[in-house]
């Protein structure tokens, strides 16, 4: 916004930017600008001047959050989309990364444009159909080009922020280096370079795949990377010598472009030989007595030139003979002492040359200057390249992942469905060495799929994996399945179970949380997952709680997509939930001997695919036994099982040690009963039973 604007012209300015007739939208901007104002992080008047600024504000964007597909941060750590891991010093000093996580996967970016764009994708799905179109057409381009995509990936890695190091050059107390401007070169150079690769025709055995794909992107290559961008690489290297090393001593501005710069160079260059024929001059005047006197002509910033005497001062006979001689101070140590003084020579000097390094340096910041604000006029210009290749990177990085891991394209589409055929967990297959698919099918009925099936068997996996789908499939990713048709979704819900560790709430009231947010917010085009949602109570209150909310979703005309996983198998009773077509059940396939006892655990095999049916047992001794949990309690807790099931009584567990007890104690109670009061001694009595006991 131009400073000259008065009140009335800067309303009218913002009017254009926003409605400012929405009180709420002006106050709601107003105290977000008084954050990042109060945070130093925005440009303001003061700032400008410090160079304390680190975001500049250039236009101001209304969004709309019903463009988005909307995940929480629930969601996100549940399925494990980001996955911060912490510097592992003691003190956590140092810069925290990606960990395992479906982004870190995913984000093979090579410029810091690119993650950071890539990261924002991942934040905000969205739900424009012809955008998530058009990337995955360009993903699909680059899935059949692998050698330009290869090209493409290689020219990127030279291309830095431009328009983040030219605020850093304009900044005043900013300096530029040779090396941030050879960066800047290198950057338009690659920028370039990528135009030409868009221009290169696709070959002929290519075309045939690629027919029927409308691809946006080579337009916005035409637009992005423009002639301008020879006109500032041309007015750089013009002005500056990426040549020249930065060990060199000197400007790195091109010889010939300043003349009075380049007398100063040649001067500055030619000033140690010169000052010693002036130091061999002043020594050649001193008097000579036991040996003559070692010294030099040096320079001292903020004091000028002095003739520094090494290890004795003069004497004071000499100085009174030569009276432009005057004493200016010492430094040094007992061991080597150094004196400096001013004399005739060296305030003509000061006079003639002055702080030479100084004033080269100041004419090379003004010539710099004055670049940085020519190029200026071309940020924009510069600003969209570096917009381009930042997305350019992030198609490149989605395609590469499509290729590495087999994912395939999703179809999209506006009904509100999931078709998915072998479906795969993104993280999941990367740890085993044979992951199962899965189908997944809700088209027309079947919107409420409660799953159960034992311990281990992978429920909670199939679930992450159908929304991980889904997740993808809104970035404009290819997704890990054989095919996969994929409805627009504008919500995911998790209730997992999962709890933060600074959490003041129970894992209980978590899910509470979350599943009062999916009952209330939830819609046709929604999709929840629950996972063991109502084992944080007693069990009748668990299954009140599931089966209602159930009941709930059943009753829509039009339900959300829900997923189940629950061991609650009174639920599949026709007393806590009715028949309905809209919910269907679904276990985990496993192998097991006709009748299921601990001995023969080893015998029951996971197959880890979904089918249509119940479950009614678990097999928690199985997987407490692949645990490692302790043969003795594993034999118990089958007892413990198999009384609580037939009603049989529950016999005491057998130990040694209690055996020995229980013993000592029969054996005391009889002795107690034949003690005849009357004739014996009571206190010598139990003093001998209970000594005897101990």
């Amino acid at each position: 916004m131009d400073e000259g604007l008065s009140i009335k012209e800067r309303v009218f300015f913002l009017n254009s930017m926003m409605n400012t007739g929405n009180e709420m939208l002006v106050r709601t901007t107003g105290g977000l600008l008084a954050i990042l104002e109060n945070e130093m992080l925005v440009d303001t008047v003061g700032q400008v001047e410090s160079g304390n600024a680190l975001i500049t504000i250039d236009c101001v964007t209304e969004i709309s959050l019903r463009n988005f597909l909307k995940v929480d941060a629930t969601a996100h750590e549940a399925l494990q989309i980001f996955q911060v891991d912490k510097h592992p010093s003691y003190m956590g000093i140092g810069r925290a990364k990606e960990g395992f996580s479906v982004f870190g996967m995913l984000n093979k970016c090579v410029t810091a444009m690119g993650r950071r764009l890539m990261r924002t994708w991942f934040l905000r799905p969205i739900l424009d159909l012809d955008l998530l179109n058009d990337r995955l057409n360009t993903i699909s381009f680059f899935h059949y080009c692998e050698e330009l995509m290869v090209a493409f990936r290689e020219t990127l890695k030279s291309v830095r922020d431009i328009p983040h190091i030219l605020k850093k050059f304009n900044s005043p107390s900013s300096i530029s280096t040779i090396d941030e401007w050879s960066t800047i070169l290198k950057s338009i150079a690659s920028l370039l370079h990528i135009g030409r690769l868009f221009e290169v025709e696709v070959p002929g055995r290519l075309q045939q795949q690629l027919e029927g794909l409308t691809l946006h992107i080579f337009e916005k290559a035409c637009t992005s990377i423009t002639t301008e961008l020879v006109f500032v690489y041309e007015l750089v290297s013009g002005v500056i010598d990426v040549s020249r090393s930065k060990k060199e001593c000197g400007t790195f501005i091109k010889q010939g472009f300043c003349d009075e710069l380049d007398e100063l160079q040649t001067i500055y260059e030619e000033l140690p030989q010169f000052l010693e024929q002036v130091s061999s001059l002043e020594l050649t005047r001193l008097p000579m007595n036991d040996r003559k006197p070692s010294g030099c002509i040096v320079y001292v910033q903020q004091i000028g030139y002095l003739m520094c005497i090494y290890e004795e001062k003069l004497d004071e006979t000499i100085i009174e003979s030569l009276p432009d001689i005057e004493f200016a101070f010492a430094d040094g140590d007992d061991v080597e002492r150094r004196f400096f003084y001013r004399t005739s020579k060296t305030r003509e000097l000061d006079l003639l040359l002055g702080d030479l390094y100084h004033k080269i340096l100041d004419m090379e910041r003004a010539i710099t200057r004055d670049l940085v604000s020519q190029i200026h006029h071309y940020a924009g210009h510069l600003q969209r390249a570096v917009n381009f290749t930042a997305e350019l990177d992030c198609i490149l990085s989605l395609a590469l992942a499509a290729k590495q891991y087999n994912y395939v394209r999703p179809l999209l589409t506006e009904e509100s469905i999931i078709n998915i055929r072998n479906g795969r967990h993104v993280l999941q297959e990367m740890t085993v060495d044979t992951f199962v698919p899965n189908d997944t099918q809700i088209i027309s009925d079947g919107w409420i799929n409660i799953i159960t099936g034992p311990n281990y068997s992978g429920k909670s996996i199939y679930i992450k994996q159908v929304a991980l789908i889904v997740f993808l499939s809104h970035i404009g990713s290819f997704v890990p399945a054989d095919a996969a048709t994929v409805g627009l979704t504008d919500r995911i819900f998790c209730a997992m179970g999962s709890k933060p560790l600074a959490s003041e709430r129970s894992t209980f009231m978590i899910d509470l949380h979350q599943v009062g947010m999916m009952l209330r917010h939830s819609s046709s085009r929604s999709l929840c997952l629950l996972d063991e949602f109502g084992k944080g109570t007693l069990t009748e209150d668990g299954i009140g709680l599931l089966a209602g909310t159930v009941e709930h979703f059943a009753q829509f005309e039009h339900p959300p997509k829900v997923f189940i996983c629950t061991h609650l198998t009174e639920l599949l009773s026709e007393k806590c939930l009715p028949k309905s077509e809209n919910i269907k059940f679904y276990t985990m396939n496993v192998l097991r001997p006709d009748k299921y006892c601990i001995n023969e655990a080893e015998d029951i095999i996971f197959l880890y695919r979904l089918v249509p049916g119940h479950a009614f047992l678990s097999y928690g001794l199985h997987c407490a036994q692949l645990a490692g949990v302790p043969e003795e309690v594993l034999e118990r807790a089958n007892l413990i099982l198999n009384a609580t099931g037939s009603g049989k009584r529950l016999g005491r567990l057998y130990n040694e040690k209690l055996s020995i007890k229980d013993q000592q104690y029969k054996d005391m109670a009889d002795r107690l009963l034949d003690f005849d009061i009357n004739m014996g001694d009571t206190d010598h009595f139990l003093c001998d039973v209970f000594s005897s006991t101990t």
